[in-house]
């Protein structure tokens, strides 16, 4: 008996291996979605508490919100992503922390 733990995958083949790393890494994945859709929740809880205090707190809700928007189907239409952009450089920009300039490659 060895003590060394034994790699049973070097003794299955190539498709068995990757099915089983396949599964492991939906695994990860589902877990990590969980876990990201748990503080997700928590940061939604904490800013619909109670009313925003300053204007920062108002932009920041603001701010969470456009961020949930962009990632839902509706989101990615090319008007509204077009808008939120705009929105989110407008909110950079009064908050007293401007973006860097952007370039374009023409």
């Amino acid at each position: 008996m060895t003590k060394d733990p034994i790699d049973l995958d070097t003794h299955r083949g190539m498709a068995a291996q990757k099915a089983t790393e396949d599964r492991r890494h939906t695994a990860e994945v589902e877990a990590d979605r969980v876990t990201l859709r748990q503080h997700q929740d928590e940061l939604g809880d904490a800013l619909s508490s109670g009313p925003a205090a300053t204007w920062e707190e108002a932009g920041q809700k603001a701010l969470y919100l456009i961020t949930v928007f962009v990632a839902t189907p509706e989101g990615q239409d090319p008007r509204y992503k077009k808008l939120i952009a705009s929105s989110l450089e407008d909110i950079q920009r009064l908050s007293g922390n401007p973006a860097p300039a952007a370039t374009s490659e023409t």
